[in-house]
């Protein structure tokens, strides 16, 4: 249910921004008249009579003769595509019911508000406030993002190219200033410098209207294209642009050429995806001449092209048709395609070159063969080289190349885990490239490149004002023996002084889907954690591609429990390791990686004292069995179809956390997180979790916390976003019993 990005101007906007430091009677809700109680096994002084006991409306659901009830699905309000629009139509008992949880939350975590406090400040404390990126330059001038002390939003500006005076763009404070939700997709400027095409999104459902400004004047242009993912791709003559046009069910669907000034009900559809289970985008090549139309999912994709100055009207031109289980990604250098693909069981990525003239799949060639272990993340095009960002056992590398393959060489780094970022910039004719490197002690730091010499400038190291002292820390990288044998990747972070006896807390966090690899960042917000003696530890697991794509494929549909039972041996070989104690680990993880703290939850709860998960996909079987959700069908190839397939029903109900909660064991204190605009993970999954796990459940206790202003990723909002990811660290910190425990110091 998430989003991949493969290398290009969007990653490099995101590389922008991360270089700024931006981590009633009627009411189903009833009164409980249990006797008053306090769970003394818990580290929360809480009344299991003050949680809400959310009313049992059972609803039977049949599939393939098996049946299931579900006490809870009353929760999904039958109008959520309003929702998603518009929070206020909520129906007015799940919102009662809502709230009614976000009290209970915040009566039983009081006691930790001076803590929360605490952490914001610390987390405040480590970025710089008025912070900005390295200017990226395209022609006459330079593009970057900056930030003002005190400022929630980025603000986009150009200068000279060489520097000088500054242009803002655009100002995401004055923009959002009185909106209860903001996020801004991108700032898009025209090749010829002269607008801006702008999309927002207001609500927190990842619906943005675009929007299109005068740069020299400031003079908005009338019209305002609603319902897209937020990107404008530029034609060449700087009239007109194309964009990806999203359904009421939130699913991108048609390609739509707007003409600057004209009404947006007139604009031409380019393309129209009819299969709901692809996604679709569009993009422009790094060398400017042509645009791109992709459609995708995790087996299959497909390309079509027209030139970036083709007049309106023109229809694309296929490259190859989808094949299912073939993947393929294309960029454009001269009079070639070259094309990043799996065909021919190049499981880890091959590239192949074909001619523009004619790219069919008879006409590919091999530039670089297949190499297995060596996993292709993707490729920047100049001029005279290609940039490949490549990795092997779980460790990442640059590899710079001229296109006769005569000239190839590395990049080297010396840490035992570090993490590179590749930024496609928006030149093609030039001899430098930029990119980032970090580790989890180390802040990151933008180098430029230069091709020819080699040379590599540093542009910036990320800066921590309250101070940060990397010799403090020791970066581990080991594996561990999974159930079948295979060498799972663990990457800890921890303070040198830090004993590794069991006797420190250990939070373990992983993700392991979609082959989304979890790197080895720097996180300001992880070390309020670590300086307090907490080993903080990410285990590579399969369903990710940490050592390739075989490594995914070994982690998805019928071995999808391999990603669980990874997990849990990562956090059994760590405490056994010293690494932590048994039955006082926090697990963490997000949206996929919910899943995967919900699943080992079930299938080993005695190795956890707690567990967070943030918009955990826990509901799993009924999502992925409802096709007019917005993201089922493309992730039919990730989990399997339950709706047609008997097997694939069976594996999936056979690990989803919210219909596999066991009442045979004590299960610790756990908080769960969710977004009311929410569509990838939707509001109501953690919502019916936790109340099935209080009502089904030992142990505890259980708590839901949701945003009732916000979506997947919580607010966009940099400074409340600290403020929510603080009342994670504060719920861990309360079960280590370390609410008490100052940071070390990092004053010399």
């Amino acid at each position: 249910m998430r989003t991949f990005f493969p290398i290009g101007l969007a990653a490099s906007t995101l590389m922008l921004l991360s270089a700024c430091g931006s981590d009633s009677t009627d009411t189903p809700t009833e009164s409980n008249d249990m006797t008053m109680t306090e769970n003394t096994s818990s580290p929360f002084a809480v009344l299991d009579a003050d949680a809400p006991q959310a009313e049992k409306i059972p609803l039977e659901i049949e599939q393939h003769g098996i049946t299931r009830v579900d006490n809870y699905a009353w929760m999904r309000d039958e109008k959520w595509q309003e929702v998603l629009r518009d929070p206020e139509q909520l129906d007015d008992n799940i919102r009662d019911h809502l709230n009614a949880e976000n009290t209970f939350y915040e009566a039983a975590t009081d006691d930790m508000a001076d803590l929360r406090d605490t952490l914001f400040e610390e987390m405040r404390g480590r970025i710089k406030e008025d912070d900005s990126s390295v200017p990226s330059p395209d022609g006459d001038f330079a593009y970057f993002v900056r930030f003002r002390e005190g400022g929630e939003y980025p603000i986009y500006v150009r200068t000279a190219r060489d520097g000088g005076d500054e242009t803002i763009l655009f100002d995401g404070d004055l923009e959002g200033e009185g909106e209860d939700f903001f996020s801004i997709a991108s700032v898009d400027h025209s090749p010829n410098h002269e607008l801006i095409a702008y999309g927002v999104d207001r609500l927190g459902s990842e619906y943005y209207d675009i929007r299109i400004r005068n740069i020299a004047t400031g003079e908005e242009f009338p019209e305002t294209i609603p319902s897209t993912g937020g990107d404008a791709v530029w034609a060449s003559d700087s009239k007109s642009f194309y964009y990806v046009e999203r359904d009421d069910n939130q699913r991108p669907k048609r390609v739509k050429h707007h003409v600057v000034g004209t009404d947006p009900a007139d604009d031409i559809l380019v393309y129209e995806e009819a299969d709901d289970s692809y996604f679709l985008g569009v993009g422009k090549s790094q060398s400017g001449e042509y645009i791109f139309i992709s459609v995708g999912k995790g087996t299959s994709t497909e390309y079509q092209y027209l030139k970036a100055d083709a007049a309106p009207g023109t229809k694309p031109t296929m490259i190859a048709p989808r094949a299912e289980d073939e993947l393929y990604y294309v960029g454009h250098r001269g009079d070639y395609f070259y094309i990043q693909t799996n065909a021919d069981d190049a499981v880890d990525f091959k590239v192949v070159r074909a001619p523009v003239s004619d790219p069919g799949r008879e006409n590919w060639e091999d530039w670089l063969p297949h190499r297995p272990g060596v996993y292709i993340n993707g490729s920047v095009l100049l001029k005279d080289r290609v940039i490949r960002l490549e990795r092997e056992n779980a460790l990442p590398r640059i590899v710079v190349s001229d296109y006769d393959r005569e000239n190839e060489y590395e990049i080297d780094f010396d840490e035992a885990a570090y993490n590179l970022g590749l930024s496609s910039g928006y030149e093609f004719d030039t001899d430098t490239f930029r990119f980032t490197y970090e580790s989890p002690s180390t802040p990151d730091q933008t180098f430029d490149f230069n091709i020819e010499t080699r040379d590599r400038v540093l542009r910036k190291t990320r800066e921590v004002p309250s101070g940060h002292n990397p010799d403090l820390y020791m970066v581990e990288r080991f594996s561990i023996t999974a159930d079948d044998g295979a060498e799972v990747p663990v990457t800890v972070l921890r303070l040198k002084t830090t004993p590794v006896d069991g006797s420190a807390p250990l939070m373990l966090y992983g993700y392991g889907s979609y082959g989304a690899t979890m790197q080895a960042w720097f996180s300001t917000s992880v070390l309020s954690l670590v300086d307090r003696g907490v080993i903080y530890a990410t285990a590579h697991i399969r369903g990710g591609a940490a050592k390739g794509r075989q490594w995914y494929l070994d982690g998805k549909l019928e071995k999808k429990k391999n990603s669980f039972s990874d997990f849990a041996n990562a956090a059994e070989e760590l405490q056994e390791r010293g690494y932590g104690r048994k039955g006082e680990t926090v697990i963490y993880g997000g949206s996929a990686g919910g899943l995967l703290v919900g699943a080992t939850l079930n299938l080993r709860p005695d190795l956890f004292g707690g567990a967070i998960a943030a918009v955990p996909f826990v509901d799993v079987i009924s999502t992925i069995s409802d096709a007019d959700l917005p993201l089922t069908p493309p992730e039919w190839v990730e989990w399997g179809n339950p709706i047609t397939d008997k097997d694939a029903y069976e594996t999936i109900a056979a690990y989803s956390p919210y219909d596999n909660i066991r009442s045979d064991v004590e299960y610790p204190p756990l908080l769960a997180t969710g977004g009311l605009t929410d569509y990838r993970v939707t509001y109501w999954e953690p919502a019916k979790w936790v109340a099935r796990m209080r009502d089904e459940a030992k142990g505890g206790p259980f708590f839901l916390k949701m945003n009732m202003e916000a979506g997947h990723g919580g607010s966009a909002a940099r400074f409340e976003r600290m403020k929510e990811r603080t009342h994670d660290y504060a719920f861990a910190l309360k079960i280590f019993g370390l609410t008490e425990k100052a940071p070390v110091s990092h004053s010399n």
